[in-house]
């Protein structure tokens, strides 16, 4: 509640508070059999429950916080984001430009926080983004420290008039130094790219379920470094989930 005040204090404060008027509040609620981010497991391949709430101008500004629960392999813990952004059209060509904040308050997760800024471009059913780590609390030279880039490319069909399929290549470039690559005797292998399908039946009133096949060539092991890819394996993963945003 006290995020939800501040996402709305913030707007008045940007846009006027005569214009709120012109804005819009929602939630959002979620589940799935395995919370997957870019390819690899935040819950050791176990299932996450999740939720948020969005607030957005008709100027195309919004704010946002959504959380749900993770476990990279050092006990159960969560996950918080905080971001805001601008979202507008020209012509058929869409585009989103933002900040995002990754905070994980338990002790488990020290020193895991890190900052991005993000922009993505869409086309008809074409998306590419990329998001690139200004800020992170990790060690020097480390994984999520800064300078990472993260690259995809997307695209989505409607089938049918309830279905509606999905897929997603990504890239994660980490600017690891060579201090820090010495010392966990890893080089390029930190770099991963993943694939990933999805299959979405829109159940009206009752959300939206999906259903998930995803790879990720995760051949390193960064037990000795990060907790990032605890647990996570580069085999093929399946995963249902279910999505209702409440407007």
């Amino acid at each position: 509640m006290k995020m939800k005040k501040l996402a709305i204090a913030c707007g008045a404060a940007l846009l006027g508070a005569s214009s709120l008027a012109q804005a819009e509040l929602s939630a959002n609620i979620g589940a799935t059999s395995n919370y997957l981010w870019r390819g690899v497991t935040q819950t050791g391949d176990d299932a996450a429950i999740s939720g948020g709430i969005d607030w957005s101008h008709e100027s195309g500004f919004y704010l946002g916080t959504w959380a749900s629960n993770i476990d990279w392999g050092v006990g159960s813990g969560a996950e918080v984001d905080f971001y805001g952004g601008y979202a507008g059209e020209v012509g058929e060509f869409g585009y989103d430009v933002g900040v995002i904040y990754y905070y994980y308050p338990d002790d488990n997760y020290d020193d895991s926080d890190f900052t991005e800024l993000y922009l993505s471009g869409s086309w008809k059913f074409l998306e590419a983004g990329i998001a690139y780590t200004v800020n992170g609390q990790a060690s020097s030279g480390a994984p999520f420290d800064s300078g990472d880039l993260y690259y995809y490319l997307s695209a989505s069909f409607d089938v049918a008039e309830t279905w509606s399929i999905g897929g997603t290549a990504g890239y994660y470039d980490f600017d690891t130094s060579t201090a820090w690559e010495n010392a966990n005797n890893h080089g390029d292998d930190v770099n991963y790219g993943h694939v990933q399908l999805d299959i979405t039946k829109s159940a009206g009133q009752w959300g939206d379920f999906t259903f998930t096949v995803s790879k990720a060539n995760t051949d390193f092991d960064a037990s000795a470094a990060t907790n990032y890819w605890s647990n996570d394996t580069d085999d093929v993963k399946f995963v249902i989930s279910w999505a209702k945003t409440f407007e």
